[in-house]
């Protein structure tokens, strides 16, 4: 990404809004390399490689990844005083692309389904665009380019790292966007206080009997209909074991049992994803669901093997934090684009490890294209998914609005 030749002077007498306007050709450029070459998971080369090329001449101490390619790249404002933390995700998806549009996946069964390439995009705008006004900044702001969002815990991984330490304090404050490619109206803000996002685990499940002929199951133990048993009584459970206004959502994706349909197998697996709202629901809900497992197993005389895999927790935005990003869109854009969420969405972030840590806001951006219906429009990590590149201006913007307010309400209330 080149800069727009403006003077740190010149820049700061513009609005960040107007100077993400002044870059978008550059920033659609940015997304559409990215959208080309999608990389799955923590090892993603050619996405570091573009990203370090976007940042190249700016003010920033740059650095990078051990154990994946993240990029940590800090900016040090032109008075001292505390960090705020800004964070992209860079991992796409192993999906096919199917989508008409100008710009598509160059690599089969690799897509940027979920929109990670914009994130990413806008959060090298906001490095610019605040690169332009260190004059303004009283403390510093992390960039954090993270992969492995999509089930590979990149984020904790990065703060095992020390990208909370990367300018020497801990954050006062973390924000990450993430865009919708349906039901929210485009160029849309939603977020809200509390929980946001869901925790997501994963139970494998192994039903072992004793194997026969269909005609005789009383000559063996059959493990089918206890595994079918304990698919329907996990349903139950979340319903009479968890209140209703803390709910725990259990769907089993995956069932396999048998190779004919008259030989009664030895063993039946499923696996299942667990969705749970609160930090309390979801450290009761493992050792409910292996206690169900274990007893059905028993009633049957069979046994099981159940495998439960923490994934990640509920993502929680501080009120205060949540309430500040409001009023933010609403002075910087306008009333009617900001929407307080009624309730969390039922997908999963590993933002949550950041919240975990330090006062945060995640927040949603609708991307639907234009022209699109968002209710029928297709969702996030579907093959037809597209998001419209009218919005990677506004979320640059409001990347370095967030950072460059939170840091100015930090040195008047100090």
């Amino acid at each position: 990404m080149k800069s727009n030749g403006m003077s740190e002077r010149e820049a700061t007498s513009v609005s960040l809004r107007e100077a993400a306007n002044d870059i978008s050709g550059e920033l659609v450029r940015l997304r559409h390399a990215l959208h080309r070459e999608p990389e799955l998971g923590l090892d993603l080369p050619r996405t570091q490689e573009k990203v370090l090329g976007a940042l190249a001449g700016l003010p920033l101490e740059v650095s990078t990844g051990q154990g994946l390619s993240s990029i940590t790249a800090v900016l040090r404002g032109a008075r001292p005083g505390p960090t705020v933390l800004l964070r992209g995700d860079m991992d796409a998806l192993p999906v096919t692309e199917r989508s008409n549009a100008a710009v598509v996946s160059e690599l089969p069964g690799r897509m940027h389904a979920c929109g990670h390439d914009l994130h990413t995009t806008m959060l090298a705008g906001a490095a610019h665009l605040l690169s332009a006004r260190r004059d303004r900044l009283a403390g510093d702001v992390v960039f954090m380019f993270q992969p492995g969002e999509e089930g590979e815990g990149g984020a904790k991984i990065m703060i095992d790292e020390g990208v909370l330490d990367a300018s020497g304090r801990l954050p006062v404050a973390a924000y990450a966007l993430h865009v919708i490619s349906s039901i929210i109206p485009q160029g849309v803000f939603v977020s809200r206080g509390g929980p946001i996002m869901a925790a997501a685990d994963r139970v494998v499940v192994t039903v072992r009997g004793s194997g026969g002929h269909g005609s005789t199951p009383h000559w063996a133990n059959d493990p089918i209909p206890a595994a079918c048993e304990m698919v329907t009584a996990l349903q139950t459970m979340v319903t009479r074991g968890f209140d209703v206004f803390d709910p725990v959502v259990v769907t089993v994706g995956s069932f396999h049992a048998g190779t004919a349909d008259n030989i009664i197998p030895e063993e039946a697996r499923f696996e299942a994803t667990v969705r749970s709202f609160s930090a309390a629901a979801h450290s009761r809900v493992n050792e409910r669901i292996l206690t169900l497992l274990d007893g059905i197993a028993a009633a049957h005389g069979l046994t099981v093997e159940a495998e439960y895999d923490v994934s990640y927790p509920v993502t929680v935005n501080s009120a205060a934090e949540a309430d500040f990003v409001g009023g933010t869109v609403r002075e910087v854009f306008d009333e009617h684009r900001f929407i307080k969420a009624p309730q969390p969405f039922t997908g999963s972030e590993d933002f949550s490890f950041v919240c975990d840590e330090v006062p945060s806001a995640f927040i949603a951006l609708g991307a639907c294209p234009s022209g699109t219906d968002p209710s029928s429009a297709a969702y996030n990590h579907a093959p037809e998914a597209a998001f419209d590149d009218a919005v990677l201006p506004d979320g640059a913007a409001l990347y370095a609005e967030l950072a460059e307010r939170r840091l100015a309400q930090e040195a008047s209330a100090g």
